[in-house]
C-alpha cells in the first residue's frame, strides 16, 4: 500500500435514519451539497452513498485538501445547518471515521455523474 498523502484527509460517516425520515434527510443533504459545490474549493470530494438493501442508511465519503479546508467546511452556514438539523432524522449518533488516503483511483469525469 502507498504511503498516505499527509496533506489531505477524509471522513467516512454512517447515518442510521429514523424510518420515514429518508426524504427529509435527503433534502437536507441536497441543500448542503449545493453549498459545498458552490463555495468550498478545499472540499475535494463529498459523496453520499445509499445502500438499496437498507433504505435508512446513508454513508458519506468526504475528502479535504487539508485541515484548514476541513475547518472552513465546518464553519460554512450550510454545514452548520446540516449539523443542527440532522439530529431530528437520526436513530443514533453518526459513526465517524477519520481516514487518510493511502491508495486508490479518482477519475475526474465521475463528478459529472453525480447530481
Amino acid at each position: 500500500m502507498s504511503k498516505p498523502v499527509q496533506a489531505s484527509f477524509g471522513l467516512v460517516v454512517r447515518f442510521d435514519l429514523i424510518e420515514g425520515h429518508e426524504r427529509a434527510f435527503d433534502e437536507l443533504i441536497t441543500e448542503t451539497v449545493r453549498g459545498i459545490r458552490e463555495s468550498e474549493p478545499g472540499t475535494l470530494e463529498y459523496v453520499i452513498h445509499l445502500d438499496p438493501s437498507r433504505p435508512g442508511v446513508r454513508v458519506f465519503y468526504e475528502l479535504y485538501e487539508d485541515e484548514a479546508a476541513f475547518q472552513g467546511h465546518e464553519a460554512q452556514a450550510h454545514v452548520q445547518r446540516f449539523l443542527r438539523d440532522r439530529a431530528e432524522h437520526l436513530r443514533t449518533d453518526p459513526e465517524v471515521w477519520r481516514v487518510v488516503p493511502a491508495a486508490g483511483v479518482i477519475r475526474t469525469n465521475l463528478a459529472n455523474m453525480i447530481p
